[in-house]
């Protein structure tokens, strides 16, 4: 399926739920005398055990620094750590390994395309352009860096739907933004954006793009050869992986032409009183002791996932979505925002229970034993666009299935009655 396709058309082949359920040590714990129905996969998703016992291999067997050492186990640290670069890269579809950036999240990430790109390449009356379905990770570092450089921001609307209002966009792009910071995947309204358009119209316009693939990478194939963007970038921790880890993906003229974010030991050519030199890409981005056993977690992740097949996965997921919408219907006084089927959504889902504060909510399906989100999902500008200051999230995994969605279901029927409603 295209990296930017909105089609609802699911793959054949399928997952065998049961078999996937029984790698993940966490799903058979029960919560308040209840099996654990966990519907929180937008803020993390579990880990199987592979993930797991990489991590621990490493410990056991590896642990040592990365890079410096001519020794046996630095030897063997320095290949798990790079081959995870590899495997990144493979996983994006990436040119080279090279443009593959290791950060502890995706969030440090943004951060440092905005300040290394963005401090050098913005100035006084430049526009950032984003959009009003961000993340706060994909906002705030603009927001600063547009306060440094006398840039300025602005948002590109969504329609009543939850998806971008194209012809808005296109005039907001026809004001030539220096820079196009969007989402693949919006982590409140599940709405996936078309990204292969959306990219090539940018650049058309002359802008750079800068994506937040974190709701993406875990659900579908992406390429970032496709997409045509000149940064992507997603965390280790939604993808079945470790928290400690994220990726951004970057043209390699783009890295060669950036200055380092921060400085200090590996990413270092030569030091002398005189003159420091860096050292090249990507090391020159990954200042210090790196993340060594979440890369070997995170490799073991992209190998898990590619084991089980992302048609698979989007197949599951499209399913669960399908069968959770009119389920969520069914609840007199609920609301559903995005968009309304499966075409162009993702499993992620937000609604709110009239009368009831997504908190309450949130409190009541843990006694059922059911894991949701509630708040304002780092995204209050999204939040203020939908007229609320919170919503309650249920989001999917390949391991969730259709009985928890009648938990839920049966969850917010309970806190119908508790509220009285």
């Amino acid at each position: 399926m295209a990296a930017d396709s909105t089609s609802a058309a699911i793959p054949t082949k399928t997952v065998s739920v049961e078999s996937i359920r029984s790698q993940f040590p966490i799903l058979s714990r029960e919560v308040k005398g209840k099996p654990l129905v966990y519907l929180d996969n937008g803020a993390t998703a579990q880990k199987p055990l592979a993930v797991i016992e990489a991590m621990d291999t490493y410990y056991r067997e590896h642990n040592a620094n990365v890079h410096r050492g001519v020794h046996t186990l630095s030897e063997e640290a320095t290949d798990l750590y790079e081959g995870a670069r590899s495997k990144v890269a493979a996983l994006l579809g990436a040119a080279s390994p090279r443009e593959v950036v290791f950060a502890r999240n995706v969030t440090s990430a943004f951060n440092l395309v905005a300040r290394s790109w963005g401090a050098a390449n913005l100035g006084p009356g430049d526009r950032i352009l984003l959009t009003e379905m961000e993340h706060h990770a994909n906002i705030v570092p603009w927001y600063m860096v547009a306060r440094q450089t006398g840039a300025e921001l602005e948002f590109a609307p969504i329609d009543d739907e939850g998806r971008l209002d194209r012809a808005a966009l296109t005039e907001a792009l026809g004001r030539s933004p220096k820079v196009f910071a969007f989402t693949h995947v919006s982590n409140v309204l599940g709405t996936r954006n078309p990204v292969v358009e959306i990219a090539a119209e940018a650049k058309a316009a002359g802008a750079l793009t800068v994506i937040d693939g974190a709701q993406a990478v875990p659900k579908f194939p992406v390429s970032v050869t496709e997409i045509g963007a000149d940064f992507y970038g997603f965390t280790g921790h939604k993808l079945y992986g470790p928290t400690g880890i994220g990726v951004m993906w970057g043209r390699r003229e783009l890295w060669e032409a950036m200055e380092p974010f921060e400085g200090g030991g590996s990413m270092i050519n030569k030091v002398t009183p005189e003159k420091i030199t860096w050292a090249s890409v990507p090391a020159k981005f990954e200042a210090g002791t790196p993340p060594i056993a979440e890369a070997a977690g995170l490799a073991a992740a992209v190998d898990w996932v590619q084991s089980v097949g992302f048609p698979a996965i989007e197949a599951h997921e499209i399913e669960l979505t399908a069968y959770a919408l009119p389920r969520l219907a069914e609840v007199p006084g609920l609301k559903i925002f995005g968009p309304e089927d499966t075409a162009g959504r993702e499993g992620i889902i937000s609604f709110e229970l009239e009368g009831v504060h997504p908190h309450d909510v949130s409190e009541i399906l843990d006694r059922h034993g059911v894991a949701v989100r509630a708040g304002h999902h780092c995204a209050q500008i999204l939040m203020r666009r939908l007229d609320v200051s919170a919503t309650t999230r249920a989001s999917f995994a390949v391991y969730n299935t259709t009985a928890e969605v009648d938990t839920l279901i049966e969850a917010l029927h309970d806190a119908r009655r508790i509220f009285g409603l």
